[in-house]
């Protein structure tokens, strides 16, 4: 189970999508995420660069069918940090969940 690390590189909304969407891929082009975001070139240009410069994703350039395309991976690195950031909003909303409980009067459930 990851360590429960809030990542504010991760956090940013655009860049948590992308994130997850890479997350069970090998890699997808870089039309298919703007696409599947709906955001402009270069608002995803913008974000890839934010992700790259933490060692988050990687870019390579290939062609294809005598196209060139830009594939956008997940390291290890990234896929470790989605994981904690992700195990962090979980815990905080455990937390938050067990608060109001206990403000509303109810016990909070037993550890056994």
């Amino acid at each position: 189970m990851p360590r429960p690390v809030f990542d504010p590189v991760v956090h940013q909304r655009h860049r948590l999508q992308i994130c997850a969407l890479l997350a069970p891929t090998r890699g997808m082009p870089f039309a298919s995420i703007r696409d599947d975001l709906d955001l402009s070139d270069s608002a995803l240009s913008k974000h890839l660069s934010s992700l790259e410069a933490a060692g988050y994703v990687t870019t390579s350039r290939e062609v294809s069918r005598g196209r060139r395309l830009t594939l956008v991976a997940l390291t290890t690195q990234g896929r470790e940090a989605l994981c904690g950031h992700v195990s962090e909003l979980q815990r905080l909303a455990r937390v938050s969940s067990l608060r109001v409980r206990d403000r509303e009067g109810n016990s909070p459930p037993s550890a056994g």
